[in-house]
């Protein structure tokens, strides 16, 4: 991750161009737009909470980047993102998914990233703790005493109706007897330090051992009836109820390598303070976070219409208040979104951006007209980026031992066969490029384990695998 407040827009730029070819215009307008939550972060005073981000939106038919700029330039900040597209939301009184989860998402994503970030943090303490774990259940008669764990009642009470396997787990260690901690042998230190040594070195990896695994428990149907999925729902009951329900145990037989990495998980989640992760992750999602809106012109819909048009304008005058700033409630917290980053896109081929409300349309004071990809844009996705892919198909196959070579002629050829197909059936942009090369290399990559070796791409080559198909429109339409 890229500390974003070190990068110009000019960098940010030169960052983009490493994975997407052209569309200069845009990646200008998202790396301002990043630049000026850098500005904005280092104001003080009462203009800081006043200047809200520029929303952005993007015009242009499928498969020229839209959706890619932004992700990548999410990657780049390390801020919080979801791509969502508004043709899956439905105004409010209609059945399906309202606008406000598109936020839920957006806070979901944060307390991912944030709570991956933690356990990295954590990750050297979890995995001392998990050899630990491990050693005891190799050589349970060098544990240290413990005390007792405290006893759940309310766990005890779950056990009684519903199972042993919601029942606390015993207070007594397993393999001491009762009655309290049994004294360790006189050389149960040495014995002890021999065998973390030994595990961490591997020396037990493949040996089998029982274990105990810790599962979120789903309370029964009838104890769920009422909640709101939207707002956690049943699933997420165990969480409300924090340490009162107790974790289903589930006992299984694993070696010592996939024990060691279950118990680091264990300790790792033990070690992660979740109310301070919820916490900035609510600050991180409202501060820096980014929601891509596709196919925005789907539900642009003239005044005045009737039938589906209406519901249309029903999802942006639902949009409209996330995209002004509101608070939205979570299942983690209340959510503000005055300064999350809305950018949204569309190919605007049957609507026109004006066939948006007017409100709607000036929360999208930047607009950004994405330019169709010729025949060298397609030359230079299929060699230059850092993920181009002829070279990822290069690697793949190497894998097998085949030598992938494509010549410039070869990659000319590719490049006018996809812009034909675009122009004969619909135009899906560099997509096309994928098909292509499926079709392209599909024999190489079946037989590639049993005839490895070199193999050629160059113009003959292919013509003579995608002649046939790109000048049948009827072959084309189906095929590629």
């Amino acid at each position: 991750m890229t500390d974003v407040a070190e990068l110009t827009p000019r960098q940010i730029v030169a960052q983009l161009d490493r994975y997407i070819v052209g569309q200069a215009k845009a990646k200008r307008a998202v790396a301002i737009a990043m630049r000026n939550r850098y500005r904005r972060e280092r104001l003080v005073g009462d203009m800081r909470g006043e200047i809200i981000p520029k929303n952005i939106l993007m015009i242009g038919p499928t498969g020229v980047g839209k959706t890619e700029i932004a992700r990548r330039l999410a990657t780049l900040a390390g801020a919080p993102f979801v791509k969502v597209e508004a043709t899956k939301y439905t105004e409010v009184g209609y059945v399906g998914r309202d606008v406000e989860s598109m936020v839920r998402d957006l806070v979901e994503a944060a307390i991912r990233m944030v709570q991956d970030e933690r356990r990295d943090e954590v990750r050297e303490a979890a995995d001392a703790a998990a050899v630990e774990r491990v050693v005891d259940l190799l050589f349970p008669e060098t544990r240290p005493a413990g005390a007792a764990q405290p006893i759940n009642a309310f766990a005890q009470t779950l056990g009684s109706i519903f199972g042993n396997a919601y029942a606390p787990p015993s207070s007594t260690p397993a393999g001491a007897p009762p009655g309290g901690a049994t004294p360790p042998p006189e050389n149960a230190r040495s014995i002890r330090e021999q065998a973390r040594s030994d595990v961490l070195r591997g020396f037990y990896d493949v040996r089998q051992v029982d274990i105990e695994v810790e599962e979120s428990p789903q309370l029964p149907i009838g104890m769920m009836g009422g909640m709101d999925p939207a707002m956690g729902g049943g699933a997420d009951m165990s969480e409300m109820l924090g340490g009162l329900l107790p974790k289903k145990r589930t006992r299984k037989r694993v070696t010592v390598a996939e024990a060691r990495r279950i118990f680091a998980q264990e300790e790792a989640g033990k070690l992660v303070d979740m109310d301070a992760v919820k916490r900035e992750a609510l600050r991180r999602a409202g501060e820096n976070g980014i929601i891509f809106i596709d196919e925005i012109d789907k539900v642009a819909g003239k005044d005045g219409n009737r039938g589906p048009d209406v519901s249309r304008e029903g999802v942006q005058r639902d949009i409209l208040p996330i995209v002004e700033g509101s608070s939205v409630a979570t299942k983690h917290g209340t959510l503000k979104t005055d300064h999350v980053l809305f950018i949204a896109a569309g190919a605007f081929h049957m609507s026109k951006p004006s066939d948006l409300i007017p409100e709607l349309q000036g929360r999208f004071p930047i607009r950004v007209e994405l330019d169709s990809l010729s025949v060298e844009d397609f030359k230079t996705i299929l060699t230059q980026p850092q993920n181009a892919l002829t070279e990822q198909y290069r690697q793949l196959l190497g894998v097998e031992g085949v030598a992938l070579t494509f010549t410039p002629d070869g990659i000319e050829q590719l490049a006018v066969y996809a812009m034909q197909v675009n122009e004969q059936t619909e135009n899906i942009g560099a997509r096309r490029l994928h098909t292509v090369l499926e079709r392209l290399l599909e024999d190489v990559s079946f037989a590639a384990p049993e005839e490895n070796g070199p193999v050629t791409v160059d113009a003959a080559y292919v013509k003579d695998k995608l002649e046939g198909i790109v000048t049948s429109p009827n072959l084309s339409t189906f095929i590629l």
